[in-house]
């Protein structure tokens, strides 16, 4: 997801405002409105492969918790990486803030590195929209994120909870979940988004199988039978996980062509794997 944030985390730490410090990592402690809750094992270890070799270089933003420690406000990757590391102490910028600057810290820090998945952006905002009365307006406001891309993220929440998984893990995409808002009944709608899966389905094919099957297509009752898998295509597959060190689908739609799916769980990884394919 690209954002246009109007404003960075800098414009929400003045230089009057903070403190540059080293603290004890035992005495953070990590914030439970956090809006990231997914982390990868393999990015992290990776991270903390490279913090044990160049150190933690981007500080935490912690905020006093009032008990001799520190509340964790921005950085929570990084603070688990430093943690697998073995790290004693880590850099950090302190910084008094309310619980509103927190959540807002927190979820810009982690929009502006494109970290949250979907749902996770949607939970984040509503949660700002409901604990502090804010209109879209507002939020886009305080974010720099359009009214349309914080409604559109919003509506994701009224979708099923096995549909808001397959957002959440990027099997559908944004268009996708929005096709499937449109239908009335969630229990089609989990239907449909099974089947937009099952089948590899783009946005414009999901949405001409709407428009022409209706509530039949919803209903499962034009469903074909899912073709069973060509091996030559697993084997592809398996070579190039093999190759590249990480997880690789092939999607092959016959003479339509298709689509080459390559997991990553950090840029580091990422760099890897270009290095390796360029």
């Amino acid at each position: 997801m690209k954002t246009a944030l109007g404003r960075g985390i800098e414009a929400l730490l003045p230089k009057s405002g903070m403190e540059a410090i080293e603290i004890e990592i035992e005495k953070v402690s990590a914030w439970a409105d956090q809006p990231r809750k997914s982390f990868s094992e393999e990015g992290l270890r990776e991270l903390a492969a490279s913090i044990r070799e160049k150190g933690v270089l981007q500080p935490l933003i912690v905020c006093p918790s009032g008990d001799g420690g520190f509340r964790l406000i921005a950085g929570e990757r990084r603070l688990r990486a430093a943690r697998l590391a073995g790290l004693k102490r880590v850099p950090a910028v302190l910084k008094k803030a309310s619980q509103e600057d927190s959540l807002e810290m927190a979820l810009i820090e982690n929009l502006q590195r494109e970290d949250l998945n979907p749902v996770e952006t949607a939970h984040a905002l509503e949660k700002l929209q409901r604990e502090f009365s804010l209109t879209h307006e507002a939020l886009s406001g305080k974010l720099g994120m359009e009214r349309t891309t914080i409604t559109n993220h919003l509506r994701l929440l009224k979708l099923p909870e096995e549909v808001r998984e397959l957002v959440a893990r990027g099997r559908l995409s944004m268009g996708h979940a929005k096709v499937i808002l449109g239908i009335d009944s969630q229990s089609q709608q989990s239907l449909v988004a099974s089947r937009t899966v099952d089948e590899g389905l783009s946005v414009r094919e999901l949405e001409r199988l709407l428009k022409a099957g209706g509530k039949a297509l919803a209903n499962g009752r034009k469903k074909q039978k899912p073709q069973p898998a060509d091996p030559n295509v697993l084997d592809l597959e398996d070579r190039l996980s093999k190759s590249l060190g990480t997880k690789v689908r092939v999607r092959h739609r016959g003479k339509k062509g298709g689509t080459l799916e390559i997991e990553y769980y950090s840029l580091e990884q990422l760099d890897g794997l270009l290095e390796k394919m360029l």
